[in-house]
């Protein structure tokens, strides 16, 4: 099964990684809530699962 986010055009996916640092530093400061770093939190763990490094090591898959 393959992660939906599989098919987000590149340009949108980085710049939800540059939202995503924004809110976690925005966090780490207090400005925003604390919902923002749980989904911060969430999208980092999800574009890590995603890497062919992690990948190969969850499903044994050799790394194109």
């Amino acid at each position: 099964m393959k992660p939906s986010f599989d098919n987000l055009p590149d340009g949108l996916k980085h710049a939800l990684d540059a939202t995503s640092i924004v809110a976690l530093l925005g966090s780490l400061i207090s400005v925003l809530p604390a919902i923002a770093s749980v989904l911060t939190i969430a999208w980092t763990m999800i574009r890590i699962y995603e890497t062919p490094t992690v990948q190969a090591l969850l499903h044994r898959k050799e790394r194109p």
